[in-house]
C-alpha cells in the first residue's frame, strides 16, 4: 500500500461533521463502516487500555465493538451487517478493507449523542490502537415513494 506519506483517515474532522450537520438528514440513518487494520495494534495513544501482550488490530476492534455495544444501544442504534472484506471486485487493485459493518441510528442527533457519550468515548483508544485507516459514510434510504 503507498508511501509513509499516505494520508490516514481515522477521526472525524471539524468540516465533515458540519457537513454532516448541514445535510439536516431526518429520521434514520446507516453508517457504512470500512476498516483496515494494523498488523499490531499500537496503543501508544491509550497504553491504559493495551493487552499484557502484543495484540492483533483485528482484536484491538473486537475489544471496541464489545466496550461499544451497551452504548450504541442504548443510544437506539443496531449493527446490521459486519463482513470480513478483501480486495474490490470493481476498484482500485493495491485497495484492500479487512472488515465492513453497517450501523443503524435512529437520526443524526442520536449518532451525535452517541459519539460525544464520555462513557462510549473512554473505551476509543481500542479502535485508534485498532485502525490502520478507516472511512464512515453516512447514508440515508431512498424514499420509496419517488
Amino acid at each position: 500500500m503507498g508511501s509513509a506519506e499516505q494520508i490516514r483517515y481515522l477521526e472525524p474532522t471539524q468540516a465533515s461533521a458540519g457537513a454532516l450537520l448541514e445535510r439536516a438528514l431526518h429520521g434514520q440513518i446507516v453508517m457504512l463502516n470500512l476498516l483496515r487494520f494494523r498488523t499490531v495494534a499500537d496503543y501508544s495513544h491509550s497504553p491504559h487500555l493495551a493487552a499484557e501482550k502484543p495484540i492483533s488490530g483485528a482484536e484491538a476492534y473486537d475489544r471496541y465493538v464489545a466496550h461499544t455495544m451497551p452504548y450504541l444501544i442504548r443510544s437506539g442504534g443496531a449493527v446490521l451487517f459486519s463482513g470480513d472484506g478483501g480486495q474490490f471486485l470493481i476498484g482500485p487493485e493495491h485497495e484492500r478493507w479487512d472488515r465492513a459493518l453497517l450501523v443503524r441510528q435512529s437520526s443524526v442527533d442520536s449518532f451525535i449523542a452517541f459519539a460525544t457519550d464520555p462513557a462510549y468515548l473512554a473505551g476509543l483508544g481500542h479502535r485508534t490502537a485498532a485502525l490502520e485507516d478507516s472511512r464512515l459514510l453516512p447514508l440515508i434510504e431512498l424514499s420509496r415513494s419517488s
